[in-house]
């Protein structure tokens, strides 16, 4: 035991400042100046949202993917509160949607024992993550039909999110535009490894879709379907499709 509190010890001058510093997470900065030429990009057709249970794992994985890619993108979660892992399975760490992922992390590394308990689980980084991309997680069923309507496509990384999904937008009463929404499932473990994974995967999904412009209504269960069979070629996964409208 001592030993590993002495190797715990000698990792703390590495990781990221606590609460305790007095210093806020760092936010990315944009370089002064006009953006190079090369730096240009067309500006997405569709919109997407993606959602996973917490807002804080899956579906940011592929917020930060999709939206470095240059595509339009909002990230949900839809349980009832957002759960992290704890000290044991009966002891999660559990926050309200709306709480900063910057308090967040700051009450979970208060002290020394907690900044390396949780640095050493990944919990510290998915909330360093997170609040680089946006104040907090956001809850899906709480978002107004207005806003949800936007999107164009909503991918959810798991098979009973997806049906969350659907059944809240077959509640809603219709918007003004009653426009399609085309909501996938591709099944994702909800841990930082598979969810960096199927961020990729979901990336060439909406790549695909993306192309498919002003024709995705025909062409979308089409473009899934033939997705699906291309990657069980590489690696299974679990792919749902359903329209919706709002």
């Amino acid at each position: 035991p001592e030993l590993q509190v002495t190797q715990a010890n000698k990792r703390t001058s590495n990781m990221p400042p606590s609460s305790s510093s007095g210093q806020k997470l760092p936010r990315p900065m944009t370089p002064p100046g006009a953006p190079p030429p090369s730096a240009a990009r067309t500006e997405s057709k569709l919109s997407f949202g993606v959602v996973c249970s917490s807002n804080i794992n899956r579906s940011m994985e592929a917020h930060v993917v999709l939206g470095n890619a240059g595509l339009r993108v909002e990230s949900y979660g839809t349980g009832t509160n957002v759960r992290l892992p704890g000290r044991s399975a009966m002891e999660p760490q559990i926050y309200k949607f709306g709480t900063p992922y910057e308090h967040m992390y700051n009450s979970m590394s208060a002290t020394p024992e907690d900044a390396i308990f949780f640095t050493r689980n990944g919990v510290l980084a998915l909330c360093r993550r997170g609040a680089a991309v946006k104040p907090a997680p956001q809850r899906w069923q709480d978002m107004t039909s207005d806003f949800v309507s936007q999107h164009d496509v909503v991918i959810a990384f798991e098979e009973r999110i997806f049906d969350a999904v659907v059944e809240d937008l077959q509640m809603r009463e219709p918007t003004e535009n009653f426009a399609p929404i085309h909501v996938i499932c591709l099944d994702t473990k909800d841990n930082p490894h598979e969810a960096q994974l199927q961020g990729r995967v979901a990336l060439e999904l909406c790549w695909l879709l993306e192309k498919a412009g002003d024709d995705l209504l025909v062409r979308a269960p089409e473009i899934v379907d033939a997705f699906q069979r291309e990657r069980m070629n590489h690696t299974p996964i679990k792919v749902l499709y359903q329209l919706c409208y709002l």
